[in-house]
């Protein structure tokens, strides 16, 4: 009966064990290693979104695609992501090209310690994130309960892998 319970009692620990799999590519001209999540849709409405989460020895960078009309982004574009639970919330300003289709990035440096802002999406589960257009329109992505497990354990697990291609 012992072990039947201390069997029980782990079961959850198992369920949380994440799946890991990220495209391990290398860049053709740097002979760098990039990791990447691949696109993970998070559909809104009529717009569709697509997110990318991708790590290389100098960053962190999480690409939005982001379809519908009027979807223009330059250096001045802002992303403000909300987390559930909290009143916190963090603001990135684009640091992508300037652009009319849709393309969004943010990113971080990486470094052997995680910058606490990077780690938040590992920990916490994204509310929303409302995009400001260069033209002050804005985009709203709210996401479903099964949208923010899957974008913190895909954080997560990029985030772990891309400590591997730090260069000592």
């Amino acid at each position: 009966m012992k072990k039947a319970l201390t069997i029980i009692f782990f079961l959850p620990l198992f369920s949380l064990s994440q799946d890991c799999k990220l495209n391990k590519s290398t860049d053709n001209f740097t002979h760098e290693i990039r990791l990447s999540t691949g696109f993970m849709p998070l559909n809104i409405g009529f717009d569709r979104v697509l997110l990318s989460i991708d790590a290389n020895s100098a960053e962190v960078d999480f690409f939005f695609s982001i379809s519908g009309d009027s979807k223009c982004f330059d250096n001045s574009s802002t992303a403000t992501v909300i987390f559930d639970g909290s009143k916190s919330k963090n603001n990135f300003k684009n640091t992508g090209t300037m652009n009319c289709e849709g393309l969004f990035h943010f990113t971080f440096r990486n470094l052997a310690g995680t910058p606490s802002t990077l780690q938040r999406f590992a920990t916490l589960k994204v509310s929303s994130i409302s995009f400001t257009g260069n033209n002050k329109k804005i985009t709203i992505i709210t996401l479903n309960e099964d949208q923010k497990v899957l974008l913190m354990n895909m954080a997560a697990c990029l985030i772990k892998e891309s400590k591997t291609l730090l260069k000592k």
